[in-house]
This record gives structure tokens, C-alpha cells and sequence, in this order.
């Protein structure tokens, strides 16, 4: 059974810092995509950013390029997310995901098979 599990969701003032962490069980994430996707009231769930399977280099949203690091550690078996120079745009809940099965976008949430039950970050000006 997969199982992801997120933490390090809270609330920030604008240019503060979080570091979100996604526990993964029953799946490999140096075998698999995993991604973060993010939703903000009344939108739709975008991809924030990816580290692709047989990937050199990762993935962002052109909104976070800079300010968002996506990283693994296989032997504890976690994704995380590091944000900075946080915005109040950056507000929303947080997801991640893992096993991406068809060849649509890194960004495309239909691609992932598994996912978390989310973290609220919110982000204060």
C-alpha cells in the first residue's frame, strides 16, 4: 500500500521561508516522478515542481523558478520543498505525488497516481 504523508505546511509573513516534507511508503522515490502541486481557493491544482524519473534536471512552475528547491532523500525515502521569498500567492494547500504513469505534462495532475492528503501553507503580506 503507498502512503504519502506531508508536513511543514503553516503560516508565514511574505519573504519568510517553509520547508515541506513528504513521507512516502509502499513506493521508491528514486525509482518513480514525484512532484508537489499546490491549490489556492477557487483554482484549479498546479503543478509547483517535479523531479522526473530518468530526469537530469527538475521542474517549476515559472512562478516559483528561483524561489523553490524540490529535493529527495532516498534513503529516508521523503520528498521535500523548500520555498523561499514566500508571497501571498504562494498561499494554498500543498500536495505531493508520486508515480507518474502517462506521458502527459510534469505538471498535468491526471499524470500522478498517488497522492497526499495536502498541507495548508498560508502566507501572509
Amino acid at each position: 500500500q503507498v502512503q504519502l504523508v506531508e508536513s511543514g505546511g503553516g503560516s508565514v509573513q511574505a519573504g519568510g521561508s517553509l520547508r515541506l516534507s513528504c513521507a512516502v511508503s509502499g513506493l521508491s522515490v528514486s525509482r518513480y516522478s514525484v512532484a508537489w502541486f499546490r491549490q489556492s481557493p477557487g483554482k484549479e491544482r498546479e503543478g509547483v515542481a517535479a523531479s522526473l524519473f530518468g530526469g537530469s534536471m527538475p521542474y517549476y512552475h515559472d512562478s516559483v523558478k528561483g524561489r523553490f528547491a524540490i529535493s529527495k532523500d532516498n534513503a529516508k525515502n521523503t520528498l521535500y520543498l523548500q520555498m523561499s521569498s514566500l508571497k501571498p500567492a504562494d498561499t494554498g494547500i500543498y500536495y505531493c505525488a508520486a508515480l507518474k504513469t502517462s506521458n502527459d505534462r510534469w505538471d498535468s495532475s491526471t499524470a500522478y497516481t498517488y497522492w497526499g492528503q495536502g498541507t495548508q501553507v498560508t502566507v501572509s503580506s
